[in-house]
């Protein structure tokens, strides 16, 4: 099959870029951008190839084993201590987790509505999140994965357009792929990394690539959408990076999001701040469908259950996770312990998922001729070793400070 065929072949890998490129990544990469100009863009470029790593094997485990992630977890511990240790870590950092971030991603995208439109992000809010549910409900992957591979187009173009519009420094901008850390940035590199290499996109991954796939013979195209898809996703992170250090001045410090629509219309006019409204709509209503698809499928999973997006089992519980969503989109309430809670779990369990991994990867009787190159396993293990630094970190931080 040639490259165009599989370029026509792209799907699940959107579902995963529109999942990592939300309204957090949207406020991160915008405070990176007006604080730092170029100088962290190195941090982008890190971020989409662990993701890029990490995706890959987990979508290769789907496509070879025809299994989960969750169900993988499962099979892998004997012992019913271990095994309900597990099922309790993945069902509480997946589950818990996905509702918790699920109300930012409900407001954010409601926000780009309320920047175009006038009206409060708590109408639009309940809004997006039932027709998100909408869609889910249809049970129709098809259907599911072209809305995500649209949006996805609309919020590329919508980002980048604005990072042309601002004529960027083409030479500063490839000057800050040299890695350097500036004093008090360590917290917003870990930041955006944490928002692009997501743990439940690893389960999210597994799971909807047997939707499309059917097996081996499929993995040059599945390999083809997840590097293609994620590295759009790359692109997407830095136009709005590019973007911000064009706006403010180096150094500015900027609390949300907000404060970059605000300056884009007096900067650029009313066009620049339309395409940024409607890249923000975007990137909150596709992580507002991938955060409860990613928390079902982990948790169906997880527990043993069955894998079906028209099964009454899986459906409740991405119609809670999404519900959560909706109700604190309607309310002036902010539901910071919880999102802390969120924030510890997920640190935690990305290091865990990611050296279960490759140890799974590299496992002959679940992959046969399908394990861990040694390429592989180095990049995985370099890609390990940061994200238990973040994690780390993320202890540190809420924990200790």
């Amino acid at each position: 099959m040639g490259l165009v065929d599989r370029l026509k072949a792209i799907g699940p890998g959107a579902l995963v870029a529109a999942a990592f490129v939300g309204p957090g990544t949207v406020t991160t990469a915008s405070v990176l951008g007006a604080e730092y100009a170029y100088v962290l863009v190195w941090t982008i470029a890190f971020s989409i190839l662990a993701t890029m790593v990490l995706q890959e094997m987990s979508a290769r485990l789907g496509l070879i084993t025809s299994e989960g992630l969750g169900e993988a977890f499962r099979s892998e511990f004997e012992n019913p201590l271990a095994k309900g240790a597990t099922v309790a870590l993945v069902v509480s950092a997946i589950g818990i987790g996905t509702a918790a971030f699920q109300t930012g991603n409900i407001v954010g995208g409601a926000a780009g509505l309320a920047t175009i439109t006038g009206v409060s992000e708590n109408v639009w809010g309940p809004l997006m999140g039932l027709v998100a549910a909408a869609l889910l409900w249809t049970g129709n992957y098809k259907l599911i994965e072209r809305v995500f591979v649209g949006l996805v187009v609309v919020m590329g173009l919508a980002f980048v357009i604005n990072a042309i519009m601002v004529r960027p420094d083409l030479g500063a901008l490839g000057s800050g792929l040299v890695p350097t850390i500036p004093d008090g940035s360590a917290y917003l590199i870990a930041g955006l990394i944490g928002t692009t290499v997501v743990g439940y996109n690893l389960f999210l991954h597994a799971s909807t690539v047997q939707e499309r796939w059917d097996g081996a013979g499929d993995l040059a195209e599945c390999r083809t959408d997840t590097i293609a898809m994620v590295a759009v996703g790359g692109v997407i992170t830095t136009s709005i990076v590019v973007t911000a250090a064009a706006v403010f001045p180096e150094g500015t410090q900027i609390a949300d999001v907000g404060e970059m629509a605000d300056q884009l219309e007096p900067v650029f006019g009313g066009y620049a701040l339309t395409l940024f409204a409607i890249g923000l709509f975007a990137a909150g209503f596709t992580s507002s469908m991938s955060a409860p698809l990613a928390g079902a499928y982990a948790t169906a999973g997880a527990l043993g259950w069955e894998r079906d997006l028209q099964s009454t089992r899986f459906r409740a519980i991405w119609g809670t996770i999404l519900g959560v969503g909706i109700v604190f989109s309607a309310l002036d309430y902010n539901p910071v312990e919880v999102i802390v809670f969120a924030q510890v779990a997920n640190g935690l369990l990305l290091p865990i998922l990611a050296v279960f991994l490759i140890y799974a990867m590299n496992n002959d009787e679940l992959l046969g001729e399908y394990t861990n190159s040694t390429l592989q396993n180095v990049l995985g293990g370099l890609v390990t070793l940061v994200v238990i630094g973040i994690g780390l970190q993320t202890l540190y931080d809420v924990l200790i400070l």
